[in-house]
């Protein structure tokens, strides 16, 4: 699949969220979605964006946004990260990362001077028809929801 643009169909999905229920984003039409990718529950930068995300919940709420984060951890991982910071939205634990790769959030990264695979941070804001309206690919973890709004 080729890189993912503005105006396009936003890939369907159909996962499992933090409590093993089945998630498809098919069943959120009719709303805005913030689909955001982060590389592993409960580390500095992904704790900071899931943070300041809860903290502007009930802004992104009022503008009519859904919120789904994605990573490749596990339900178990998932649901300690939502207990231990509160976190009032649904992750979904993508272990096969069918969904990461769906919207080319795998790839190519470096750290201290080593390259690996792993996950990108970005964000998708998808429309109200499933089209997506925005794509997010330098994200502020300390200030993600102001760049979403």
């Amino acid at each position: 699949m080729g890189k993912l643009k503005i105006g396009d169909q936003a890939p369907a999905i159909k996962s499992v969220d933090q409590n093993g229920n089945e998630f498809k984003l098919s069943d959120l039409k009719g709303s805005k979605v913030v689909l955001y990718f982060y590389p592993k529950d409960n580390t500095p930068g992904c704790t900071k964006e899931a943070c300041n995300l809860r903290d502007h919940y009930q802004e992104l709420k009022d503008a009519g946004f859904e919120v789904v984060g994605v990573s490749a951890d596990s339900q178990k991982k998932h649901q300690n990260f939502i207990e231990k910071y509160d976190l009032p939205f649904t992750l979904l634990a993508d272990e096969s990362k069918e969904v990461i790769q769906a919207y080319n959030a795998w790839g190519l990264k470096k750290f201290m001077g080593k390259e690996y695979e792993g996950i990108i941070r970005k964000t998708f804001v998808i429309d109200e028809e499933g089209k997506i309206e925005n794509i997010i690919e330098k994200v502020k973890t300390k200030d993600h929801a102001s760049q979403i709004l």
